[in-house]
């Protein structure tokens, strides 16, 4: 596997205090209403990076400013589902790969407060998803929904168009109540603190596929707890979501192995029941990766807007 740095650079940006949030991110462009500030553009494309489109915009959005510019207030990142496979299992790191194969992808995240556009430091972010072959690790009895074992990549066109939610036993991570694990398997899940910019970054591979579901990685941010040598404990979740990859990225992860092999019935972005169809403000991804060569790895960044003093776990 192509090594990636765990860290990226981080760059210090401007940081003022806003009463008011007014600024919108849709489409890849940023509105500003009359009592709105913004405070700069997004990052720059780098040459050779994804120009993927998903069906409700570019995959490309502003997603702060490591560049050292300053950045743009957010409205509060969308709220989703939980899902039925989230484990508290405090694994305490960056790297959540284990031995698991798959394209290398590294997933930097920044948290602000939406309303000040503040940094939220020491928050513990959780990441978990499924594997090139659409399992979760802790579930691994529960399959993928039909996928592994070898056949064709999916193609370009959707493959099916659910008419439903995702069928009750297989990993639809579509609501639904929680599921108690299955395994001590702990793979593709992790948790690791925001610094004192908001930033966190995970190592991991690019996510696969299962039956009813559109490609995506599950996350969870917990503010005012304690940080211990077991864990995190006490405080609140402000924050539950989903993060997405636009369609030009998945058709490309589809040709490489051993995403190849993963015969699931792929669900589209434009599809998927759970995306909220808003871009960066529900979850979609800016990414960076070599067309050609997107088997050497994958950058994903994304700046959340979270409200620190409610409550939003999304449990059910």
């Amino acid at each position: 596997m192509t090594d990636i740095p765990q860290e990226m650079p981080e760059q210090a940006a401007d940081e003022r205090e806003l009463t008011r949030r007014r600024v919108v991110v849709a489409g890849g462009a940023t509105a500003v209403t009359a009592t709105a500030v913004a405070l700069g553009a997004g990052l720059a494309s780098a040459q050779g990076a994804s120009e993927g489109k998903g069906a409700h915009g570019p995959g490309r959005l502003p997603t702060g400013s490591p560049s050292g510019t300053p950045e743009a207030c957010y409205v509060l990142t969308t709220e989703t589902t939980e899902g039925p496979y989230y484990i508290d299992a405090d694994k305490l790191r960056q790297d959540v790969t284990e031995d698991e194969e798959g394209i290398p992808l590294t997933l930097r995240l920044k948290v602000i407060d939406a309303q000040t556009c503040r940094p939220v430091r020491n928050a513990a972010v959780d990441i978990w998803h499924c594997s090139a072959l659409g399992v979760y690790s802790g579930y691994e009895d529960m399959g993928s929904g039909g996928g592994g074992g070898g056949g064709t990549p999916p193609s370009g066109e959707p493959t099916d168009v659910p008419t439903g939610a995702p069928p009750s036993g297989g990993p639809g991570g579509g609501g639904g109540g929680h599921q108690e694990p299955t395994d001590d398997t702990r793979y593709l899940r992790g948790t690791w603190r925001t610094d004192r910019h908001g930033f966190v970054t995970f190592r991991t591979v690019f996510p696969g596929w299962y039956r009813g579901r559109t490609v995506h990685i599950h996350t969870k941010v917990h503010v005012d707890g304690t940080w211990t040598d077991a864990g995190y404990e006490g405080g609140h979740t402000c924050h539950t979501g989903q993060f997405f990859f636009d369609e030009e990225s998945v058709l490309l992860s589809a040709a490489v192995a051993p995403y190849s092999s993963n015969t699931a019935t792929r669900t589209t972005l434009d599809e998927d029941t759970i995306y909220p169809g808003n871009g960066a403000e529900g979850g979609l991804l800016r990414l960076r990766y070599k067309k050609r060569d997107i088997g050497r790895g994958v950058r994903a960044e994304l700046t959340m807007g979270v409200a620190p003093d409610e409550t939003n776990d999304s449990a059910g």
